[in-house]
């Protein structure tokens, strides 16, 4: 049964199907997905062209907004909107430490996790698009990892697609997930360089911080593990918007006096944990380096290895020197499997993902050559998720496609930019601009 309710401008509907968990073996077992249905008031009842949305990520469900801000009110006056929560994510048969043992032991849900990359989430487009649109291609909108999974749809099923709009996300096409993180570690630093300047008290302050828990044991109220590595983790805000400034309200607060002396006040360990958890989003942490798996080569905990190719990194010999200490940013260790709660049930399964020589391709660059699909992209100038480089040269390895580079958005600049950032990608796929 359907439901449909009304928020602010909009009316909205729940959307469940079925499809198979491998799409090899459409007789195999099932799961369900979740998509919501948006469209404006007052085009309710007419005929209207569909645009899907699929979520950043891996492992994060769609948008949970409220009315028609930013670019889905530029995105409903023309189109009825598809939220789809990507599988394993928000009401979409979600994979997490309470749901996974389901399946059996590390071994069972590791298997099973190998069916929620790109490729089986655009396979799954595929299927409910006849139940959407009647069998009509939509318009894709893709942001971050979403990207990626245009780009892959564009390699296997481009016949399903009007026109794909690409934010921040055109991946690599044949980057090990090792040359990515090669390419990360650079630009991280350049992050939290410009955060500094910004903020230049935030170096002593980030500094104290880490002396704390290099000689304290902190134990967050949720049970997360404050260690360095994990405080040097709050970095990964410095790509968004508005990510320097919430990253120097954290530090300004840090700490507080008491009895004993001073320690990390209950306002910081706070906001710390809810920034650091993956409790509402483990697939992330499970499969984000499975996203880079497209051959015989093992990840092997890709981001961990790199990062000691980047001693500048090491948080005790910054401390011990007159250098700054450097945040990291978005990238998964194994010590996250440790210091999370929500994570550390998954760890052995997390260790037999890493381990896998079993990847297959995610893109066709014949197909992508071949491409008729109108496609535009928004690459951003210094993308701290996803390298500017690889972007641009994937960009002109897909037939027709027009980029628009910037510097006056970080990586969510679809969200934080209003109406503007859709309005000219599909202009200029329109060729009207």
């Amino acid at each position: 049964m359907t439901l449909s309710y009304r928020q602010p401008g909009v009316v909205l509907t729940d959307r469940r199907f079925t499809v198979p968990l491998d799409h090899d073996h459409p007789g195999g077992e099932t799961i369900e997905l979740y998509a919501r249905e948006v469209v404006a008031s007052d085009k309710a009842h007419q005929d209207l062209p569909w645009l899907l949305y699929l979520q950043g990520g891996p492992g994060f469900g769609a948008d949970r907004s409220v009315g028609r801000p930013g670019w889905l009110g530029r995105a409903l006056k023309e189109y009825r909107v598809l939220l789809l929560d990507q599988r394993g994510t928000g009401h979409s048969t979600p994979a997490n430490r309470q749901t996974l043992p389901l399946r059996g032991g590390p071994a069972a849900q590791a298997d099973y996790l190998t069916h929620f990359r790109a490729d089986s989430i655009v396979r799954d487009c595929e299927a409910i698009r006849a139940q959407v649109t009647g069998g009509a291609p939509w318009t894709v909108l893709g942001q971050s990892f979403g990207g990626f999974c245009l780009t892959t749809y564009l390699s296997l099923a481009p016949e399903g697609l009007a026109t794909a709009v690409i934010t921040g996300g055109l991946p690599s096409l044949d980057a090990h997930a090792d040359d990515v993180y090669r390419a990360a570690f650079p630009r991280i630093e350049r992050k939290v360089t410009a955060h500094y300047a910004r903020y230049p008290q935030d170096a002593e302050r980030a500094r104290r911080i880490a002396d704390h828990l290099l000689t304290h044991d902190v134990v967050l109220p949720n049970g997360y593990r404050l260690t360095v590595e994990a405080f040097q983790s709050l970095g990964i805000v410095l790509g968004t918007g508005d990510g320097t400034h919430r990253l120097h309200y954290l530090l300004e607060n840090a700490f507080v006096r008491t009895p004993q002396g001073f320690t990390l006040s209950d306002a910081f360990q706070e906001q710390a944990q809810g920034m650091l958890s993956y409790a509402r989003h483990p697939l992330y942490a499970l499969v984000h380096e499975a996203i880079y798996g497209q051959d015989a080569r093992p990840t092997a905990w890709s981001a961990e290895r790199v990062r000691a190719e980047f001693p500048r990194f090491d948080a005790a010999k910054a401390l011990a020197g007159d250098e700054p200490l450097l945040f990291t940013g978005e990238s998964i260790h194994p010590w996250m499997f440790d210091c999370d709660p929500a994570l550390r049930p998954l760890r052995e399964t997390a260790d037999l993902l890493a381990a896998r020589t079993d990847w297959t391709p995610l893109y066709d660059p014949a197909r992508l050559a071949a491409n008729d699909v109108p496609v535009v992209a928004a690459v951003y100038h210094d993308d701290m998720y996803v390298d500017t480089a690889h972007s641009l040269r994937t960009a002109r390895a897909i037939r027709g496609l027009r980029t628009w580079i910037t510097d006056e958005f970080e990586h969510d600049g679809v969200r934080t930019g209003g109406q503007r950032v859709l309005d000219r990608l599909l202009a200029l796929a329109r060729n009207e601009a």
